[in-house]
């Protein structure tokens, strides 16, 4: 997989996968990219949560008890470095259990007109930030960090 960033983007994404130990995907990613050709693309070990597991090997675990435990594995394989996780369902399932430290956006002009909700309403926490905001050629890269329970109800 090959393609061009501007150097803020490049030094953005390079951060990003230094600081990354292990991905947590959905299995419609997974079987869309057909399991990235045997690894996924940054190299690390990742799970795959899905109601229909295959068999685990070296690259990917394939987990069907929920997205508690896809972290718990994910987290065991990432070692002292950071669990990712893919946007869409696997991303709002883990804000709802309460297990995303941070969020990045990246912010692009473009109208899509559909897909799962990132954040859904009512379940009690808050973005704060932005942490850090890079702007680059047609996109502009947030980090926030999430706020949960008592502590995001009262906006501290």
């Amino acid at each position: 997989m090959t393609f061009n960033l501007t150097p803020a983007s490049a030094a953005y994404f390079g951060g990003i996968i230094q600081a990354t130990g292990a991905l947590v995907v959905g299995r419609k990613l997974y079987d869309f990219t057909n399991g990235w050709g045997g690894q996924h693309p940054l190299g690390v070990h990742t799970v795959v949560l899905t109601h229909r597991p295959l068999e685990d090997n070296e690259h990917f675990t394939f987990c069907s008890e929920g997205i508690e435990k896809a972290i718990e594995i994910a987290q065991a394989k990432a070692g002292d470095k950071g669990v990712g996780l893919n946007s869409g369902e696997v991303a709002r399932q883990a804000i709802d259990a309460g297990l995303v430290d941070e969020i990045f956006l990246d912010l692009v002009p473009v109208i899509l007109g559909g897909g799962t909700p990132f954040f859904a309403p009512g379940k009690g926490y808050e973005l704060e930030g932005p942490l850090s905001v890079i702007e680059s050629t047609s996109v502009t890269h947030l980090r926030y960090k999430v706020k949960y329970g008592d502590a995001a109800s009262q906006g501290e």
